[in-house]
């Protein structure tokens, strides 16, 4: 696991990490990252946004695409 990033979504300030940041490239379509101590998946959808993977809905949709686009940026998928 690499450097702990931050983001602020709705005023609130979060913690996470990215798994295994080295094999992703600009075709990757699914990411792991820890979230204040959690492991979620995120994952591509048809319109290129990002959703949670496996249909677990613990997370707010809308950060889990800030979090998808912040890592996008950060690593120019």
């Amino acid at each position: 696991m690499g450097l702990q990033l931050r983001i602020t979504f709705n005023d609130t300030d979060y913690a996470y990490q990215i798994i295994n940041s080295k094999l992703i490239d600009q075709n990757t379509t699914e990411l792991e990252l820890m979230l204040e101590g959690e492991k979620i998946g995120l994952q591509k959808d048809n319109s290129k946004g990002w959703i949670q993977k496996d249909g677990d809905n613990s997370i707010d949709p809308e950060l889990i695409q800030a979090l998808g686009r912040s890592v996008s940026l950060r690593l120019r998928m």
